[in-house]
C-alpha cells in the first residue's frame, strides 16, 4: 500500500478539482486519482455545487470515426501524443494539459464549439493504449487522423479533405449563414400572419 503524504494528497485533490471543472465523470476521477469515492463525491459537490452525473459512460470506438467527432478527436490526440513524446507529461496531467490546449484551439475557430468532452478524450486515450485505435495519415493533406486499428487505410482520405455531403448543414449553421438565430427563425416561422 502506498504511503500517503499531505503533499501527495494535495496533488490528488488538485488533479481531481481540475478534472471536475472540466466536467469529468466520477468514474474518470476514480481511475485517475487515489482519492476515495466518498472524498470525490464531496469534492465534486463542493466544486460544482451538485452531484456528478450518473449513468453509463460513452464506451464506443465508432463515435470517434464519424465526421465531426473524428476531426476533434484527431486534434486532441495529436496534441496529447506531442505532449507525451516531447514535453515529458504523463498520466492525468497529460490528459488535463492536452484537453486545455484542445479547448484553446477550438475556441480560436469562428463559431468553434468543443465536440469532445473530457470523458470522451479520456476514453480515446484508453482505446489507443489498448491498441483499439491508431492515427493514420491522410493521402491528400498529410494530417494524422484517428481510426480503428487494422482497418484498411492504404488510401485514407480525411473528413476535412472529403467531408460528407451533409457536413455542416444543420439548422443552426443555416441560421448562422442567414444572420438569424435558430430561436428567431423558429419564432418567425410560427408567428401568426
Amino acid at each position: 500500500m502506498p504511503v500517503k503524504t499531505v503533499l501527495g494528497e494535495a496533488q490528488q485533490i488538485r488533479i481531481a478539482t481540475e478534472l471536475i471543472e472540466m466536467d469529468a465523470r466520477l468514474q474518470l476521477l476514480q481511475e485517475e486519482t487515489t482519492l476515495s469515492r466518498e472524498r470525490l463525491l464531496k469534492l465534486y459537490k463542493e466544486v460544482k455545487g451538485k452531484s456528478p452525473s450518473k449513468g453509463m459512460l460513452p464506451y464506443s470506438t465508432d463515435w470517434y470515426i464519424s465526421w465531426q467527432p473524428n476531426i476533434h478527436s484527431s486534434l486532441f490526440m495529436g496534441i496529447y501524443q506531442f505532449l507525451v513524446k516531447n514535453a515529458g507529461v504523463h498520466g492525468a496531467q497529460a490528459l488535463i494539459t492536452a484537453y486545455r490546449l484542445y479547448l484553446d484551439q477550438v475556441q480560436n475557430l469562428e463559431g468553434g464549439e468543443a465536440v469532445l468532452s473530457i470523458t470522451r478524450a479520456w476514453f480515446l486515450i484508453r482505446f489507443f493504449n489498448a491498441g483499439m485505435m491508431e492515427m493514420v495519415s491522410c493521402n491528400e493533406c498529410g494530417g494524422h487522423f484517428v481510426t480503428h486499428t487494422n482497418e484498411l487505410n492504404a488510401n485514407y482520405q480525411c473528413g476535412i479533405c472529403h467531408p460528407p455531403a451533409r457536413a455542416g448543414k444543420t439548422r443552426e449553421n443555416a441560421a448562422l449563414r442567414s444572420g438569424t438565430h435558430v430561436g428567431q427563425a423558429d419564432c418567425a416561422s410560427t408567428s401568426p400572419a
